[in-house]
């Protein structure tokens, strides 16, 4: 072969390499999702689906994020599949973002059950999987390799409602409590940490028992809570259950001055349903645009501009996808395991639910609220503000204003 021929037929391979190289290089960022768009969570799964949309949509507005192997700054494309509130979906959902959607990395859907399976499927398939709204105790024993875990402990949501009651006079605090959660193992898990805070702080719930998931009669139930003389109730359920009991709390002419829900009272679909009867009625909360955070107030306005209504949960959605995409910026990598090393042990400043810490384990724990339906509006009840809102106490129906 001549020189020249050896050459040129070099310069060919050598072309062919390079455009290879440019066709294996990444064009995008692929971010999958789990989220419940249907069933029972789906209220949830919405704004979970609207928050991780808008922080994509603001990473992309700045341009993107730059990755080495690409050299450049890529656009980032949220890929979601719906897993139907069904924890035996949400691996079906998993598989398909990650096999047949070819997701780089993962973000969460809603609750523990679907979380573990959604851990479960990432530890299989060596995806990182950057996880909210799972307990830590369910999480943390499992030493998953491939998720991190963004969300409040069990302990410190559970104490809220007490450090509330230490606010009050004397004479208004409850004195015979129910505990109503919801018979699954996020309600065991809750109803346990409940139980160790009611000792801490000297409590006796006059009703403990499990509150039975999907039922469309809770009479016999709400009957007991009278017989007992129950004061106050703290609920943990869905939105579903928990807007049937309390309609039919109503129905039987039975008021406590003090409802605190969980998982089910903060949600629109819950005081859309129950209009003026969700006055009064406390919710937890994972979030507030009252809360001095970088860009908090920004993201409240922009979500109730869009949904016309108020959102104590899409602050700890939108700054889930936060956390996944600093840590993607801060490495220029879409490999999983360099991005989940860069969350586990690290601090992520001003997200909009503030400075969070992840322990070596990948572990980072917010503070838990507590908010008060009044007038279409959930209020900031805690954590406390000097000049912030302050908790109304329940009056019998016939004596609340409509």
């Amino acid at each position: 072969m001549k020189t020249s021929s050896w050459w040129k037929v070099a310069a060919v391979a050598a072309a062919a390499t390079i455009a290879q190289a440019g066709l294996a290089a990444p064009r995008e960022i692929l971010i999958g999702a789990p989220i419940s768009l249907t069933g029972l969570l789906a209220p949830d799964g919405l704004d979970q689906k609207w928050s991780y949309e808008q922080a994509v949509a603001d990473v992309n507005a700045k341009g993107g994020i730059f990755i080495k192997e690409a050299n450049k700054k890529l656009p980032v494309r949220l890929v979601i599949a719906d897993d139907q509130s069904d924890p035996a979906k949400v691996t079906d959902a998993m598989e398909r973002l990650i096999k047949i959607e070819k997701a780089n990395l993962l973000l969460s859907t809603h609750g523990g059950d679907l979380n573990m399976a959604g851990a479960l499927a990432a530890e299989k398939y060596k995806k990182f999987y950057m996880i909210t709204t799972m307990w830590p105790h369910m999480w943390a024993p499992k030493k998953f390799k491939w998720s991190a875990l963004f969300f409040y402990d069990a302990g410190g949501g559970a104490e809220v409602p007490f450090k509330i009651w230490q606010t009050l006079p004397e004479n208004e605090r409850p004195k015979n409590p129910a505990l109503v959660m919801e018979d699954s193992p996020d309600g065991q898990g809750f109803g346990g940490a409940f139980k160790a805070m009611a000792k801490k702080y000297n409590v006796s719930f006059g009703m403990d028992e499990p509150w039975a998931m999907g039922s469309k009669d809770y009479s016999s139930y709400i009957l007991k809570m009278k017989a007992k003389g129950i004061d106050s109730v703290l609920l943990f359920g869905n939105p579903t259950d928990a807007i049937t009991l309390v309609r039919q709390m109503k129905e039987q002419n039975f008021s406590v001055p003090y409802l605190h829900g969980w998982k089910g009272t903060w949600t629109n679909e819950f005081h859309e349903a129950l209009g003026a009867d969700s006055n009064y009625i406390l919710a937890d909360g994972f979030w507030s645009m009252d809360l001095p955070y970088p860009g908090a107030k920004e993201l409240g306005e922009r979500y109730m501009k869009d949904k016309g209504k108020g959102s104590v949960v899409v602050g700890m959605f939108y700054a889930n996808a936060q956390v996944l995409l600093k840590a993607i910026e801060k490495t220029g990598s879409l490999d999983p395991k360099t991005v989940r090393d860069a969350v586990a042990g690290h601090e992520f400043k001003d997200t909009v639910q503030g400075d969070v810490t992840f322990t070596p384990a990948g572990l980072g724990e917010i503070t838990s609220t507590a908010n008060q339906w009044w007038k279409d509006k959930l209020e900031l009840v805690y954590p406390p503000r000097q000049d912030g809102w302050k908790l109304k106490l329940a009056p019998a129906w016939d004596q609340r204003s409509k």
